[in-house]
This record gives structure tokens, sequence and C-alpha cells, in this order.
């Protein structure tokens, strides 16, 4: 090799300066490291996209819907199977647990506070958009809990999405149950959110 490196007038490394030789290591460490955060960076920057999209539709479905369609009759989206009909929800899915409307706030905000933390190691684009699924949606039910009546921590959620035999529910709630779905999907695969692959 050093014959061949002599001919073709290739030099040497030094020793110690290699890739693979503890100096060379220590110099490739800031920029691996700073590779990893710039793709953190992209992830949370992804999750925060997702969310404020999911946010903002459900946010302006549920203005239009009050505005248009409360107090009025259902409008036949696909006959009897698909309805708009806007009911106003205490409770969660289901209308179950009216009677523990701040209890599900509170539930909200801490769904809202763990994914806030999870980020801090989000190196999965899938994992991204499955949390900002969940934070879009989380959001748009906190804001309807807070904000309308009967009073703050206490409001009731719109709801107007009404499927033949099924729950009435919103944009929001669809982002939370995809979001789930995504979320166990990527757990059965083994990807974590720091994005690496492990089995069970």
């Amino acid at each position: 090799m050093a014959e061949a490196e002599r001919i073709t007038g290739t030099p040497e490394p030094e020793p110690g300066t290699g890739a693979d030789s503890p100096a060379g290591a220590a110099a490739d460490a800031p920029a691996e490291a700073e590779r990893g955060a710039g793709r953190g960076k992209r992830r949370i920057a992804a999750l925060l996209l997702v969310a404020c999209v999911v946010y903002l539709l459900d946010l302006g479905s549920k203005l239009l819907v009050v505005a248009k369609l409360e107090n009025h009759e259902p409008i036949q989206v696909i006959g009897t199977l698909l309805q708009f009909s806007v009911i106003r929800n205490r409770g969660a899915a289901f209308s179950i647990g009216e009677a523990l409307t701040i209890f599900l706030t509170i539930i909200a905000a801490a769904v809202i506070l763990v994914i806030a933390r999870v980020a801090r190691k989000l190196y999965s684009l899938p994992w991204a958009i499955a949390l900002g699924l969940l934070l879009g949606g989380a959001f748009g039910n906190l804001t309807d809990r807070i904000f309308r009546s009967p009073g703050v921590f206490e409001g009731a959620v719109v709801d107007f999405i009404a499927p033949a035999h099924f729950a009435v529910f919103n944009l929001a709630d669809s982002a939370i149950v995809c979001g789930g779905i995504l979320i166990v999907i990527l757990s059965f695969r083994g990807l974590d959110p720091d994005g690496t692959l492990h089995k069970d």
C-alpha cells in the first residue's frame, strides 16, 4: 500500500490522524453532534407544522359550522350515511363523562406537556407527524373547553361530523385518533421517537 501511494504521489497519512484514530474521532464528534441537532430541529419544525395545520383546520371548521349550521337542519353529505350536524359535547368521545369536563381539560393539558417533553429528543419524522396530529387535536379541543360556554375549563366541544350509527365528532378528534393509530404502528415496528430501532 505504501509503495502504491509513493508511485501515485498520494501522501501516507500521519500516524494518529486517521478517521479511526482517537484524534480523528474527537474531530468528527462536534460535526456529528451538529448534524444531529439540525435533524432534531427539522423534526420539531415538522411536528409544529402538522400541529398548526390541524389546529387551524379544526378551528376554522368549528367557526364555520357554528355560524352556518347550529340550530339548523343537518346537511346531508352522503344521504343519511354522513351528515353535518352541530352538537355541543361537554364529555369525551361518545359524550361519555359529561360531568368530568374539568378533568378532561386537565388530561388534554397533560398530553400537551408530555408531547413537549418527548419532542426534546425527537429525531424521527413519522413520530413528528404522529405527535403533531395529537398536539393539534389536543389544542383544538382544549381551545373549546377554555373559551366556549358555559365557562372557562368547562366549555363544550363543538362536534359536527355525524356518520350514521356512530358518534358525532370533529376534525380534532380525527387527528387525535389518526395520531394514536400511527403511534401504535410505529411502536409495533420498534421505532422510537429518537429514531432508533429496537426489537423486543
